[in-house]
């Protein structure tokens, strides 16, 4: 079976190395060959962290153009495979006609994309786009979505078919470690600098938890400017790769994930949460979206809604080393279980087969 991908990134992505990159190697095991079609390149990646606003523009344009003449040959494959849309901010035209040619197509979200259009301030793109998404949801073989939130708005789009599939890690790349009993405890976080900002919502409660219980910061991925918004002590700043994220975590003893509620980060799929917790980790992370689905509450780790139960959780694992080894288990358990590659590949493969299938009969 002959599949093509249009990922909107390169494995430097996050969003499509973990939602399909990182299932090509199993689905070749399942008969699933995989052609990769990424729209943005890592210049536009590097273009957009470092600021350059017209670089990217001009980068996404000529990646654009380059989609369109792979579209043109995609009558090569059984299916399609859209990470979101084909385009951003041009209409559902060409989703649609890709349906209607009798190709289907599996349309895959770990993020409120829709939200990029019916929530934006111009008026305009919210009248000629607001239900772009829905459109292509509602014309897609099967929407996998990440959380139960997408799901929803798949349901109400009209989708035909929706699987549930979360962001999972590779299990066997994260080891749980047993740290010296005697060593100060890491509080961690991991991210990139677009996604620092929520960290910063809880920097009053992490400076306080950290002077005054003798705890370290480790943040992964933020700026290295970061620091200078910390009073009191500093935390250790390291730059995310991905062969390093597990052996940096797996520095940590206390993973965090501060979110604000909104409709945004109702879409968030909670993959730092899963990281923490194949490396063993307590979790304490904002009571918001898929959170709520992978934290078990006083089991593996703490859901908090305020400043309150934020300082309260984590100055409870701080001081209570058996109870983070014990909510650390707890979240390996649920990794091995659910939220790992080996146990949603199958899925997956099934999703991909089963659309497939339903072609050539038709």
């Amino acid at each position: 079976m002959r599949v093509l991908l249009f990922s909107k990134y390169s494995r430097r992505g996050a969003s499509s190395r973990l939602r399909s990159l990182q299932y090509l190697p199993l689905l070749r095991g399942y008969g699933i060959d995989v052609e990769v079609h990424p729209l943005f390149s890592d210049e536009y990646l590097d273009a957009i962290f470092h600021g350059n606003g017209r670089s990217a523009m001009a980068n996404a344009w000529r990646r654009g153009v380059h989609r369109f003449k792979e579209l043109l040959r995609s009558g090569e494959h059984d299916v399609a495979w859209i990470e979101g849309e084909l385009f951003p901010y041009l209409p559902s035209m060409v989703e649609s006609l890709l349906a209607r040619s009798v190709k289907p197509y599996v349309v895959d979200y770990d993020d409120a994309l829709f939200h990029r259009y019916d929530l934006s301030s111009n008026r305009l793109i919210r009248g000629l786009l607001g239900r772009k998404i829905d459109r292509v949801m509602r014309d897609a073989a099967c929407v996998v979505a990440g959380n139960s939130y997408l799901a929803e708005r798949a349901a109400r789009a009209g989708a035909p078919r929706i699987e549930v599939i979360p962001t999972v890690v590779d299990e066997r790349r994260y080891r749980p470690v047993d740290h010296q009993e005697d060593r100060r405890p890491v509080i961690g976080w991991i991210g990139s600098p677009l996604t620092e900002n929520y960290l910063l919502d809880q920097r009053d409660v992490l400076e306080k938890v950290c002077v005054e219980h003798d705890a370290r910061l480790l943040l992964v991925g933020a700026k290295a400017s970061v620091v200078d918004r910390f009073h009191g002590f500093d935390p250790e700043v390291l730059p995310w790769t991905e062969e390093s994220e597990a052996d940096a975590i797996a520095r940590m003893d206390i993973g965090i994930m501060p979110l604000r509620d909104g409709p945004w980060e109702r879409g968030k799929c909670g993959y730092k949460l899963i990281q923490y917790m194949a490396c063993g980790l307590p979790v304490v992370a904002s009571r918001v979206g898929a959170n709520i689905d992978i934290v078990r509450h006083g089991e593996s780790g703490f859901l908090a809604t305020d400043r309150a139960s934020w300082e309260s959780s984590l100055v409870q694992l701080i001081e209570d080393r058996a109870m983070r080894l014990r909510m650390g288990q707890a979240g390996r358990v649920a990794v091995e279980e659910t939220y790992c590659l080996h146990t949603q590949a199958p899925r997956l493969a099934e999703v991909l087969h089963s659309v497939g299938q339903n072609r050539c009969a038709a």
